[in-house]
């Protein structure tokens, strides 16, 4: 079964700074039957102004995943990590005990777009230490392929995610195609970051989503400058924060 998530269903956040298309329910848009997904709290579709951004702020055991679409994304944390990311990098930052960050458009003329993604951790990871990952995925590992980003064992190169979750990156065009298999007891969800694509013969655009259940494959084909975020999730209806 598949269960569409229109991109103009989504909650909107309109700041001046920021503009911001929330997938879930998050801050001030709250919606109870889109609480989130499995394991799978938030998407936040986040357009920020040149020269702005998240001040400094605290966060406790969330696996939080940025993925830069556009311009630039400037990263500074109570651990001491300091970095800027652009598209095709992967940022992961596990907050454990507890972690403080920012995050800042360092342009003085360029918006970014970029999306941010929380993931719960599992119960055994909660109260770990904190800790933060990146790297980078060039365009071609993601072209008419599903590119594995993060995992819990750090297959392929992927950061290590501590959850029993597997997130994949797509780039799709023309006659491409890219598929995976989802055992049983498994659920996915798809996110449309840019372009068109079709999803098992449904056509999605930018900004749509799909929650997969009792699907034994899901199949990307048809795409127009399509990206796409893939998520393969334990079989469980929505986050069960503790």
């Amino acid at each position: 079964m598949i269960e569409i998530r229109k991109a103009t269903d989504r909650g909107v956040a309109e700041h001046g700074w920021l503009s911001s298309r929330h997938t879930f329910s998050f801050a001030n848009y709250f919606d109870p039957e889109q609480a989130g997904f499995s394991d799978l709290l938030v998407i936040n579709d986040d357009r920020v102004a040149a020269g702005r951004g998240f001040g400094r702020h605290p966060h406790r055991d969330m696996e939080i995943f940025s993925y830069v679409l556009e311009g630039a994304l400037e990263h500074r944390d109570s651990m001491g990590t300091g970095s800027t990311i652009v598209p095709g990098d992967v940022q992961l930052m596990s907050a454990g005990t507890g972690v403080a960050h920012s995050e800042y458009n360092p342009s003085s003329t360029d918006p970014v777009h970029f999306l941010q993604i929380w993931i719960l951790p599992s119960e055994a990871a909660l109260g770990a230490p904190p800790r933060y990952q990146q790297m980078h995925v060039g365009e071609q590992e993601k072209q008419g392929n599903l590119r594995l980003m993060l995992s819990p064992d750090g297959a392929d190169g992927s950061l290590t995610l501590r959850q029993d979750a597997r997130v994949y990156s797509a780039k799709l065009d023309g006659d491409q195609t890219a598929s995976l298999s989802l055992p049983a007891e498994r659920y996915a969800y798809v996110h449309v970051a840019s372009g068109e694509v079709t999803l098992n013969g449904v056509k999605l655009v930018a900004g749509d989503g799909a929650k997969l259940r009792d699907e034994t494959a899901l199949t990307l084909t048809e795409g127009k400058a399509a990206e796409v975020l893939v998520f393969d999730l334990r079989a469980r209806e929505t986050p069960q924060m503790r």
